[in-house]
């Protein structure tokens, strides 16, 4: 299985404050290209929040339309950017939105569990995750012991080391952490609000946050570094589940300036490309692939 992650979205009206920066509407729809030409297409999309700038109804508007041209199912969970009862008006359609109380649902199609959780907080943007939402998950957990499962979020629950965004950290992390020790199906946690990649994990579990689509943080660590966003390459991820465990690949996908495609530089790329394909010995000096 294949799962796409895009994140940190900040979709905005024409003229608002972040598309004076970048073009964060554009970023999106060059992502959703992307992901259509790519030879294997993920079987999933997950958005982890922050899909709008403001949470503002018009933004969700255009949010939808700009995702209406996606060929591949979608599940969102709000960010501190979005407000929660927007987001559910906006996506009301959608069989598995609650309708009430946070966004927390579980989608069981795939060989791997999918398990979304809202750690937006209404007028606030640092994280929560309360008790409710904790029992919820030891008991959804609990009915699928077996199998595969991955937990997708906004806010990490681990300190990053950047400053700014560890100000706005989760609350709720300590008792996550006790309930997926509990839980050691689940393999792999995802989440974006950082605007970096950055991992980490609770023992057998993997936590990584997702870069942006739009516009990237810089590595400050320290409050004398001040607190910036750079134009840095918009990213996406790509989590594929082996049947073991889960690899995860971080990718641009906008054109580069530059690429040397190997394909072109060998006369018999056919023939290379078997010989790789059955695998080592490689000599070097055997037609130079590597």
């Amino acid at each position: 299985m294949l799962i796409a992650q895009i994140t940190d979205l900040h979709i905005d009206e024409p003229g608002g404050f972040m598309r004076r920066f970048v073009d964060a509407n554009t970023k999106l729809e060059r992502a959703i290209e992307y992901l259509h030409t790519r030879v294997e297409r993920p079987d999933a999309v997950l958005a982890t929040g922050d899909l709008t700038n403001d949470g503002r109804p018009e933004q969700f508007h255009l949010l939808k339309t700009l995702l209406e041209r996606l060929e591949i199912p979608i599940y969102l969970i709000p960010g501190n950017h979005d407000e929660r009862e927007v987001f559910r008006s906006a996506f009301s359609d959608r069989p598995w939105i609650p309708a009430s109380g946070p966004i927390d649902y579980v989608i069981e199609d795939f060989p791997v569990r999918l398990v979304g959780l809202d750690t937006s907080e209404p007028g606030r943007h640092e994280g929560t995750l309360d008790d409710g939402q904790l029992d919820w998950l030891d008991a959804t957990l609990s009915r699928e012991p077996s199998k595969p499962t991955l937990l997708f979020l906004h806010h990490p629950p681990f300190l990053s080391g950047l400053w700014l965004f560890d100000a706005i950290r989760l609350e709720g992390s300590d008792g996550l952490r006790s309930v997926v020790e509990g839980h050691p199906q689940v393999t792999q946690i995802i989440a974006g609000h950082v605007h970096r990649p950055i991992s980490y994990h609770w023992g057998a579990t993997m936590i990584t946050t997702c870069p942006s689509t739009t516009h990237q943080a810089r590595c400050d660590l320290n409050p004398d570094e001040g607190a910036g966003v750079t134009d840095d390459p918009p990213m996406l991820q790509f989590h594929r589940w082996t049947g073991e465990g889960f690899i995860t690949h971080t990718t641009t996908f906008e054109p580069a300036a530059a690429t040397i495609e190997i394909s072109e530089s060998i006369s018999d790329w056919d023939g290379a490309k078997r010989r790789i394909l059955a695998g080592p010995p490689f000599p070097k000096g055997a037609g130079g692939v590597f």
